[in-house]
């Protein structure tokens, strides 16, 4: 059985003329949270009586840090993804257990989320890779467009020599991906297509405070270099901190470690869930050092600051990512291995070497938002 749904809701300072829009975000990782909110985000900015019923696993706080309250969050398994051993390696047996058990979708569960999704008047559903809500919108009747630089079905097809079963979940998927009735891709797009309605620059959340405010927030002295360190919001146990600390001329931030912050010599230590605002803390540091993640990318991206980018060979997204960073962003690539062993540190002036840029191009959430606006505008003439 799939999850029972469960509501807890953010009441808007108004509901007069409310435009309601549900969005079913796929838990997999923060990546397409962090897309979804920066959508949001900007089409409440543009239009301040948007509303949204979001469907998702991703916690509650992730949009209680990037939206105001004006969202109702509904627990919902919209979606699978890949399970993960770690941020940088997926595990396919426990990923096929669980599509076993979510696909076919419950045709009962179909159903009442149409029917809840109608009652709440929702003029339209827009979709992170989450299919599920594809085949909601399809039965309530109601537009669906789908937001994506890369699809399931596109994924998993990576992984048929070693995995058959792979096959009857490509074939499933795709056919609700063809049937949404608006399609948006994000750069860096993995699969084209050049039939897509909107294709954007990277979404990225916006920065809210200067650099020099949140460098004082961290105590990061005048003059030293700061690194940030980004594995995509999945805790990670680091065993290179000794190596870290011996690279005394640089401050490190690294997320994902207790309940409250603290400094050890040059290492800075934040909570996975901290007062820090995540596009803030890629903007106030020299560089990054991260996974080759969607968010952590598009925010690198607008920040102009240089990426030392760990790529993911088994992971098909990967490559696209690094080629974009190659081509269109300062970054130097760097393996698991020197990842893990901490090796990296010696490469830092290399990265430094890079200068900072400053992007020319919009925001894809604008974009994305003006797009999703004119539909609406649109659907009610």
């Amino acid at each position: 059985m799939l999850d029972p749904i469960r509501t807890k809701t953010f009441q808007p300072s108004s509901k007069q003329n409310k435009i309601s829009i549900a969005f079913f975000i796929t838990p997999h990782g923060f990546g397409h949270a962090a897309r979804a909110a920066a959508i949001m985000s900007e089409l409440h900015d543009l239009n301040q009586s948007v509303y949204f019923e979001i469907y998702t696993l991703v916690p509650v706080w992730f949009f209680q840090d990037s939206l105001g309250p004006y969202f109702t969050i509904h627990s919902l398994k919209t979606d699978i993804g890949l399970i993960q051993k770690s941020p940088l390696e997926e595990d396919l047996p426990a990923t096929l257990k669980c599509l076993a058990e979510f696909i076919p979708f419950n045709s009962r569960l179909i159903t009442d989320l149409a029917n809840q999704l109608i009652s709440l008047n929702c003029q339209i559903i827009l979709c992170d890779i989450a299919p599920l809500g594809i085949e909601i919108a399809r039965k309530a009747g109601i537009p669906s467009v789908l937001i994506e630089n890369f699809t399931w079905d596109w994924i998993y097809q990576a992984y048929l020599h070693e995995y058959a079963k792979f096959e009857y979940i490509i074939a499933y998927y795709k056919e609700i991906f063809n049937s949404v009735n608006f399609h948006i891709q994000t750069e860096p797009i993995c699969e084209p297509d050049r039939f897509a309605d909107l294709t954007t620059f990277p979404v990225s959340r916006k920065n809210r405070q200067s650099i020099n405010h949140v460098r004082d927030k961290l105590s990061i002295p005048k003059n030293c270099k700061a690194v940030l360190i980004s594995m995509g919001g999945i805790q990670v146990e680091y065993n290179f901190l000794a190596e870290l600390q011996k690279a005394g001329d640089y401050y490190f931030v690294i997320p994902g470690f207790g309940s409250s912050p603290s400094i050890k010599d040059n290492l800075i230590l934040l909570p996975h869930h901290s007062t820090f605002y995540h596009p803030d803390l890629v903007n106030a540091c020299d560089a990054v050092i991260g996974k080759t993640g969607y968010s952590t990318v598009s925010e690198v991206y607008h920040a102009g600051v240089p990426f030392g980018f760990v790529s993911r060979p088994k992971f098909r997204e990967s490559e696209v990512m690094a080629v974009f960073i190659r081509e269109k962003m300062s970054g130097l690539e760097i393996s698991e291995q020197d990842f893990s062993l901490g090796n990296w540190v010696s490469k830092l002036p290399e990265l430094f070497s890079f200068m900072r840029t400053h992007s020319e191009v919009p925001n894809g959430a604008n974009q994305v938002a003006m797009f999703i606006l004119d539909l609406l505008d649109r659907k009610r003439v």
